[in-house]
């Protein structure tokens, strides 16, 4: 029987049925339906609308229900419950079923006071909140992998370059800690969104509020929500934090495909900076000798799909009116699809990372051609009182005086350098080394090599303290140390519900 079939006369078109179910994709809420409906019943036991007996039955009940879900994940099984799928409507149908068949009709007190719209709306902000911690932990396992390349680099140098052409010299160490910095902020990000989102819709009914004086308070504390949503209508159709939380995959997916780009390039026979780890390549049927970047190149490919999750969102929302519309089902599916798809892309990429060997000797090479030392050999003429911009055109015009003489900078003799500015003195040489190249960015996230080591030191600091912020931070639910359970699960392939 549907939740809603009394006002009906006929039965619903069989395909139609069939195509406007969600449980299919929203089974993965089962631990998040039965969490908020447990904090539901208490404040209903707090009305006396349930009994004590009737509390305890229905708790008992659902914490039946998810060891059961969470039994049936890790074995892989094909069902989780007694129900059968074909009947379950959605995740909050399946759950009142199970429940029934489990209690009998006390289960059917559970929905006083309530209206799928908020459950809905409450289920998912907290899987989002779980999903952002999930993804946290990955971010921080894979910045831990490129401070562990970055220490492992010392003073190993590389060509940095702007117009895809060699620019400067820069520690590898230094282009490592470029990714550091863009996760960290990814992950300020997820922290933002997480606090935004931490209010409680349960109590805000189908759209005016609860028809009961539910404890909405109690309900928000027993759920880990820094208070109630204070507005129904806004309560049950805000779907903004899913946006923004798709926005801040999108954010992630971008840095992942700048990577995997690089990586990529840096793989080439042409560039030869990086040696593709075996266990993440694999090789041509037709050419023996092939070693494919396969990892970077789906990775550059599924960001893609992340990055379109949230423009799914956004066209899904645009035109909405007040408040709950049926419409918003099908944000669902790009929600889900874009985390699991993050989260076992960064499970792959901070393995992936600790084990790229790095071919430091073609690196060097390619620091030592091509007048990367060009920048500091102006800053040198600057220090002797030039102004920048004659000492950029004498430097341009000693470059072009190398490129006709076959040679590099440090190739011309003092005497033809003074042909270009009597500023040249026998010390120019010793400021153009590898070396000082490096060290004349000697700025605030410069490249300088004391810098870097500041700088690596700062960013191992803000590591840990990022995995102390983890530890403090709250759960959403009685089965913490399953956080990330319903991620991991679907991003394996479960196929225990919702086939």
């Amino acid at each position: 029987m549907k939740m809603w079939s009394g006002r009906f006369r006929e039965p619903l078109d069989a395909t139609f049925d069939g195509w406007q179910r969600s449980f299919r994709f929203d089974w993965r809420l089962i631990p998040y339906e039965v969490a908020a409906s447990k904090a539901h019943a208490r404040a209903l036991a707090e009305l006396r609308v349930l009994t004590e007996d009737e509390l305890l039955s229905v708790q008992g009940g659902l914490d039946s229900i998810l060891a059961e879900f969470y039994s049936a994940a890790s074995a892989n099984q094909g069902n989780s419950g007694s129900v059968s799928q074909l009947d379950a409507e959605d995740v909050h149908h399946f759950v009142e079923l199970e429940l029934k068949a489990r209690i009998g009709n006390t289960a059917l007190k559970l929905h006083t006071g309530r209206s799928r719209n908020e459950q809905i709306a409450t289920d998912l902000r907290l899987y989002v909140r779980d999903a952002i911690a999930t993804l946290q932990a990955d971010l921080h396992v894979w910045m831990k992998a490129f401070l562990t390349q970055a220490k492992s680099a010392g003073e190993a140098a590389m060509p940095a370059y702007t117009h895809m052409q060699r620019a400067e010299p820069v520690l590898v160490a230094h282009w490592l800690l470029a990714y550091v910095s863009m996760l960290q902020r990814d992950g300020t990000r997820l922290e933002d969104c997480a606090r935004r989102l931490n209010v409680c819709p349960l109590g805000s009914g189908a759209v005016a509020g609860a028809t009961l004086p539910l404890d909405r308070i109690l309900i928000a504390r027993e759920l880990g929500f820094d208070a109630p949503t204070a507005n129904s209508m806004d309560a049950t159709s805000d779907r903004d934090f899913v946006l923004e939380y798709l926005q801040s995959l999108a954010q992630i997916a971008l840095h992942v495909s700048r990577f995997a780009e690089e990586i990529t390039l840096y793989a080439t026979a042409e560039f030869g900076f990086v040696d593709l780890p075996e266990a993440f390549s694999t090789g041509s049927s037709a050419m023996p000798q092939k070693k494919n970047p396969d990892l970077t190149e789906l990775a550059r490919a599924k960001s893609g799909r992340i990055i379109a999750a949230s423009h799914t969102v956004e066209l899904q929302l645009k035109g909405l009116p007040l408040a709950y519309n049926k419409d918003m089902q099908e944000t669902q599916e790009a929600l889900f699809a874009a985390t699991e798809e993050m989260h076992a892309l960064l499970s792959l990429l901070g393995r992936f990372t600790v084990a790229l060997r790095f071919r430091t000797d073609r690196m060097l090479a390619a620091c030592t051609a091509g007048f990367l030392n060009a920048m500091a050999a102006a800053t040198y003429l600057v220090h002797k009182g030039v102004a920048f911009r004659t000492a950029h055109e004498i430097v341009g015009n000693a470059v072009r005086h190398c490129l006709v003489k076959g040679c590099e900078l440090d190739g011309l003799t003092l005497e033809e350098l003074q042909q270009f500015s009597p500023a040249f003195e026998q010390d120019f040489f010793a400021a153009i080394t590898l070396e000082a190249t490096l060290d004349c960015h000697d700025v605030i996230g410069g490249t300088a090599r004391s810098r870097v080591r500041e700088d690596l030191a700062l960013a191992e600091l803000r590591a840990s303290q990022w995995t102390e912020s983890e530890a403090a931070s709250p759960t959403s639910n009685d089965h913490a140390e399953d956080a990330d359970a319903v991620v991991e699960i679907a991003s394996r392939g479960a196929k225990h519900v919702g086939t």
